[in-house]
């Protein structure tokens, strides 16, 4: 296994090294290599440590749109892929669904440091790819087309990234690989499969807007598996009895509090109502039969939600597309689907009772 560290990135000069070395000098010691600044080139602003920032890991094949090199792989193996990709490496990848999602990320950080100069509490992207290094060239040169500040990647030659995203300490994975999605949530690990509507909503590019379901998303399957064995009715007996008990945390609650803590930072500055930050709870479940316990586990936890939408099961897509959301959180493919024929991205989350129903539709999503 290789393990790559591009945490000294010189993207504009589309090199990758780990340190200066020093080529007309023998010594780099008391600073003496010219900063950008010096250079008359404006400085990049600085990466957040690990343990400071929210770090988002996204998979190439959710950044970026990578059908055509999939094929080829598929067809042709692994030595024609590494040699289609050297061969197109100033061919930038379109952008993928992820890729809304990560510019309305950087938008919030450039805000965060107009208020915080100092400040690592920022969102950090690391990209993770299961590509050779051969193919980090072709990468860097579509960040920089696009204008991305991505200068963290980890390149795993085909193992798998998961320890690495417990060394980064990530707060969320976007992966188009619903295995790997899966052993990620095992390890503890916010994670989801993320999937391409064939039409695309326009979203906000100074606003990031994130939409969560609730039960096995933010709170456990708990009150799922009391529907799912006994049905609806026992579903809003179950929930009425235990009202004042608070729900167990599902696997995006981390998440949901990483995002709290940046808005929080935004109030503190008294721009609660220019956030940059929108969250949303879009549930199936009905507001006065069972929406109190949701709302007062939210509240115990500390955690406010921006707008909550109970919908009594009606359909979500409709809602989603009022939303408008940079990506939607869910844990059962039927409103995955129904959010993605409606133009929503949307994120499957493979936990709890409801993974033993599921099943894919065919309809306009492409993994």
């Amino acid at each position: 296994m290789v393990k790559m560290s591009v945490e000294a990135v010189k993207v504009k000069e589309l090199q990758i090294c780990t340190s200066f070395n020093g080529d007309q000098r023998d010594s780099w010691e008391a600073n003496q290599e010219p900063t950008e600044e010096h250079q008359g080139l404006t400085a990049k602003p600085k990466q957040p440590k690990p343990e400071n920032a929210v770090t988002i890991a996204v998979s190439t094949r959710v950044l970026f749109r990578t059908e055509r090199e999939e094929k080829v792989f598929q067809q042709h193996g692994v030595e024609e892929y590494l040699r289609y990709q050297i061969e197109h490496e100033n061919e930038p990848f379109a952008p993928g669904p992820a890729f809304p999602f990560v510019k309305a990320l950087e938008a919030v950080n450039t805000r965060l440091r107009e208020l915080y100069p100092q400040s690592e509490e920022l969102f950090d992207i690391v990209l993770v790819t299961y590509n050779h290094a051969h193919v980090g060239i072709r990468l860097i040169n579509t960040i920089n087309h696009h204008n991305l500040f991505i200068e963290r990647f980890c390149m795993t030659g085909g193992s798998s990234p998961i320890g690495y995203l417990k060394a980064w300490q990530t707060n969320l994975y976007l992966s188009a690989d619903a295995e790997k999605v899966r052993e990620a949530l095992a390890e503890g690990i916010a994670a989801a499969t993320m999937f391409t509507p064939e039409k695309r909503t326009e979203v906000s590019e100074s606003q990031l807007r994130v939409a969560f379901d609730g039960d096995a998303v933010l709170f456990s399957d708990e009150s799922e598996r009391i529907f799912k064995a006994h049905g609806l009715d026992k579903f809003f007996e179950h929930e009425r009895e235990n009202e004042d008990t608070l729900l167990d945390h599902g696997p995006l609650k981390g998440f949901l509090e990483a995002l709290g803590k940046l808005q929080k930072k935004f109030y503190a500055k008294g721009q609660r109502l220019d956030c940059p930050i929108r969250t949303f709870l879009v549930t199936a479940r009905s507001a006065a039969s069972s929406g109190i316990r949701a709302l007062k586990t939210l509240r115990a936890w500390g955690l406010e939600i921006d707008e909550a939408l109970f919908l009594a099961g009606a359909p979500k897509g409709p809602m989603l597309e009022k939303i408008r959301p940079h990506i939607y959180f869910d844990d059962q493919m039927f409103h995955i689907e129904g959010a993605a024929e409606m133009g929503t991205i949307a994120a499957h989350v493979p936990y709890g009772i409801a993974q033993k129903h599921n099943t894919r539709l065919n309809s306009g999503v492409r993994k």
